[in-house]
């Protein structure tokens, strides 16, 4: 669902003290997103993705000098064929709302779809990803690209530390997060649920004694990774969870879990095989 346009061609915004302004560089904080139910999309492929994912998108800011490129120029005509409330900025105005190194000239205010896992439909022999306890945006960000690109079904937050739409995961996921369908609840919830469709779950444990490979990822399957720092609570410890490692052969003792987790996402699409489709549900 788009929004419709409300008014024809506005005037350039050059006022950085302006309410559409400070209320969109408002949402850099979680506090601001979780209260309005919105976010920050930050990119013209990640504009694009969010487009064609259907995502609800409150306006655009548009700095034209600074667009370049098919993508900024394809998601631009996306916007204005759904009739998406477009805002004109001066450069100094959206250098304001704009972060990072890469600057496209489009920066979108979005609603945060829900989150409910009780909502999360997935197929009958999915694939689903669990993080639990993962405070980066840029490794949820990252993960979330992985999950993408191997086909998993659902990407499932345990006991979060970060907000799945944090900006800079947004960025991180280059769009993908739009594309994937994502939940949170506490690890406790996401257990039972799990359990509840009978997903067979896989815990990456530096402690595990059967490396990555020597277990079956085929059939209805949960994968799941924790933090660096802390690794997985003791709840997914429990005689129906099956531990496995990835083997350090230098001096550290695990990896960064985005690079974890893509490696067995990629495993178990291994063998899984190709899906026969790529839509997910």
């Amino acid at each position: 669902m788009m929004t419709a346009m409300a008014s024809p061609t506005p005037s350039i915004l050059t006022s950085l003290a302006n309410p559409r302004v400070k209320a969109a560089t408002a949402l850099r904080d979680r506090r601001e997103r979780d209260r309005t139910g919105l976010t920050v999309v930050d990119g013209a492929r990640e504009i694009r993705r969010a487009i064609d994912a259907g995502a609800d998108i409150v306006e655009v800011f548009v700095c034209e000098s600074l667009l370049a490129g098919p993508d900024a120029r394809a998601a631009l005509d996306g916007l204005r064929a759904a009739g998406v409330v477009l805002v004109p900025t001066s450069a100094p105005v959206f250098a304001k709302l704009a972060f990072g190194e890469r600057s496209e000239g489009l920066v979108a205010v979005a609603r945060i779809p829900s989150l409910d896992l009780g909502g999360l439909v997935v197929a009958t022999d999915p694939l689903v990803a669990v993080v639990e306890g993962v405070e980066k945006p840029g490794n949820i960000g990252a993960i979330l690209r992985s999950a993408d690109g191997a086909a998993v079904d659902a990407v499932v937050a345990a006991s979060p530390r970060t907000d799945l739409f944090n900006p800079n995961a947004i960025r991180a996921s280059a769009g993908t997060i739009f594309a994937v369908p994502v939940a949170a609840a506490p690890t406790a919830d996401v257990l039972a649920w799990l359990r509840d469709r009978r997903i067979r779950i896989v815990a990456a444990r530096v402690d595990a004694t059967k490396r990555y490979t020597e277990v079956d990822l085929t059939g209805p399957l949960a994968l799941v990774v924790g933090a660096e720092a802390e690794g997985l609570g003791d709840a997914w410890s429990a005689d129906d969870v099956s531990a496995v490692h990835l083997p350090m052969l230098g001096v550290a003792d695990s990896l960064n879990v985005s690079v974890s987790a893509a490696i067995l996402f990629y495993e178990a699409r291994r063998q899984r095989g190709d899906p026969t489709s790529t839509t997910r549900g």
